[in-house]
């Protein structure tokens, strides 16, 4: 299967990422998961200080980018299977999270732009798929690559934290890895507590 290569972190793949709560996430993260939790709120999704369900977030994600079509963890993993499909795996999380782990052969994406052209640039025919930690940024970014053209990229479904939460192979660098950054209180309960790489 052709992949495109992953870029390299600022972190040593040799170096365990920091166990204590970083700084966060940049504006942009932050601002994603303000909006989320705004449209769960404005939606009525229960008590806000009540922890969001998966099913909560699906259909918010589903109302807020209905033409950003998915494909769930089972599909992707039937897709990293075939050695004939040309895949491209765009991690759209910040810096800090794509250093704890991350999808085998995941390029971090910084912007639309940068995905819209590592797509550009892929085998022809190749499929992508984005992934954050529930679903939401990467959603956005399918929409975004879909309106300028690029129709053969879908979203996955409850992103990574569900892939980790399944018990589905995770990566540093070159190696396999077992936890995931959590990215905040807010939608780190939804990450299977022994896979948090420390507590939101």
């Amino acid at each position: 299967m052709k992949r495109v290569r992953a870029c390299r972190s600022n972190h040593s793949a040799s170096r365990p990422p920091r166990r204590s709560r970083p700084r966060g996430c940049r504006l942009a993260g932050r601002l994603a998961s303000v909006l989320l939790a705004a449209l769960l709120a404005a939606a009525g999704c229960g008590d806000p200080a009540a922890p969001v369900t998966w099913a909560d977030v699906e259909e918010r994600i589903r109302d807020a980018f209905p033409g950003a079509p998915s494909i769930d963890t089972a599909g992707l993993a039937a897709l990293m299977r075939d050695p004939a499909r040309a895949l491209v795996l765009l991690d759209v999380r910040e810096a800090e999270e794509f250093a704890v782990s991350h999808l085998r052969g995941a390029v971090r994406v910084t912007s639309a732009d940068h995905a819209a052209a590592l797509l550009r640039s892929a085998p022809e025919g190749a499929t992508a798929v984005a992934y954050c930690s529930v679903g939401y940024r990467s959603a956005r970014l399918v929409a975004e690559l879909r309106g300028r053209g690029l129709a053969n990229v879908h979203n996955l479904e409850g992103s990574i934290f569900r892939w980790a939460n399944e018990d589905r192979p995770l990566f540093r660098g070159g190696a396999p890895a077992r936890r995931v950054h959590p990215f905040d209180e807010t939608w780190g309960v939804l990450l299977t507590a022994d896979r948090r790489a420390f507590s939101p």
